[in-house]
């Protein structure tokens, strides 16, 4: 089905009013009262097979997941095979425009009918085994040598299609045939806000894939909080941001942050703002596992994909306004791409993956977040409560 645009009164600089009133909510450092909610957990929720088999089987084979980013298929007649969830998933745009995603498997004999992990254009898909060719709406619409198939109807074959359905920047599929998820509570209001940052309508600069040794779960939690970027990001980019408790929301199960950065004053939203991400970074959970966050001028968006219980494939994505038309332009987004790599993919990453390697040996049972870490227990809340056992 096509996106669902909620409907939100737009606020000052074009924002939603939700994310108009987290801004006003955030106060000068000298104001900003210092959480000390806690939590915990059983390191076992990371470790353990039997939990990973529950998520994949109660949550990501249930719940709507992010398949790819709307402006990566910005084109009628594009597709995407997407593999990185461990189901080859075939994501297109038909002639109307709207998003589908299939499992990416011939009716014939079951090949693979798009390969690679790059967009292709073409307004048909052939199998390369056969050549059995279907429409970007997943019906069959060729045989070769069809007298040889005198009972099969082409009408009965159409690729099996998954539910899918299109906000906020981004194509949301359900991984399992079986099932027609419909959007968790609060992806109305997420897809609003994300839509207002112009996530919807951005060009993809880069895209990188990682593939880490370590639970999915503590890939995505240093983006649920603010405590670790004064020390993880020292030498990185701790000096563009204040060591304080950030403004947060829980949207259903997704989540927001809002945190003024280093040179953010209140003083500033009464005037025109040129670039309101030079002050404030918006960082979202698209739960269950998209991670956006907001820079000057890009975003990032991390779609992390569980694999095994110590194994996680990171789909990174940097969003710009526009393809660059100049070398100014290509010369900043260039070493912004480099930054994320260095800064995420050296810093955040390497932290999920040493408490990977750390926490395996035994020893510690329980971990434990503090104030400035807020988010991790609802974040795991929301997981927990969609698993059966």
């Amino acid at each position: 089905m096509e996106a669902k645009k909620a409907s939100v009164t737009a606020a000052p600089m074009g924002l939603t009013d939700s994310q108009w009133e987290a801004i006003q909510a955030i106060r000068p450092l000298e104001e900003m009262a210092m959480p000390t909610d806690e939590a915990s957990r059983p390191v076992s929720i990371y470790l353990s097979d039997q939990r990973f088999e529950a998520e994949q089987r109660d949550l990501f084979k249930k719940a709507p997941v992010v398949a790819t980013m709307s402006a990566y298929l910005p084109e009628p007649g594009m597709s995407l095979a997407q593999d990185c969830y461990g189901v080859p998933l075939l994501i297109t745009r038909d002639r109307e425009g709207v998003a589908r995603a299939f499992i990416n498997a011939c009716r014939h004999r079951g090949s693979k009918l798009v390969e690679g992990n790059e967009p292709v254009k073409s307004a048909r898909i052939s199998c390369p085994y056969h050549a059995w060719t279907y429409a970007a709406d997943g019906q069959l619409i060729g045989i070769p040598r069809q007298e040889t198939f005198p009972s099969l109807k082409k009408c009965d074959l159409a690729l099996v299609p998954l539910e899918t359905f299109e906000g906020g920047g981004f194509i949301w599929v359900g991984l399992d045939h079986k099932y027609q998820p419909a959007p968790l509570e609060g992806t109305d209001q997420i897809c609003a806000d994300l839509e207002a940052l112009g996530l919807d309508k951005m060009y993809v600069y880069g895209r990188r894939h990682y593939d880490l040794p370590t639970n999915w779960k503590f890939v995505i939690e240093p983006f649920l909080e603010g405590y670790h970027v004064q020390r993880l990001h020292a030498q990185s980019i701790a000096k563009l941001f204040d060591d304080v408790p950030s403004v947060y929301d829980q949207i259903g199960h997704h989540q927001r942050q809002v945190s003024g950065k280093a040179n953010f004053d209140p003083a500033i939203l009464d005037g025109n703002i040129d670039n309101l991400h030079k002050y404030i970074t918006h960082a979202y959970l698209a739960f269950p596992n998209t991670i956006v966050v907001t820079s000057p001028y890009y975003i990032s968006v991390m779609v992390l994909c569980p694999r095994a219980a110590n194994r996680t494939v990171v789909d990174y994505y940097m969003l710009v306004k526009s393809k660059p038309d100049n070398e100014k332009a290509e010369a900043l987004y260039a070493k912004s791409y480099k930054l994320i790599d260095e800064v995420f993919g050296g810093e955040d990453f390497r932290a999920a993956t040493i408490q990977q390697e750390a926490l395996s040996a035994g020893g510690v049972d329980t971990v434990h977040f503090g104030g400035l870490e807020r988010m991790i227990g609802p974040f795991h809340d929301s997981v927990e409560s969609f698993l059966t056992e």
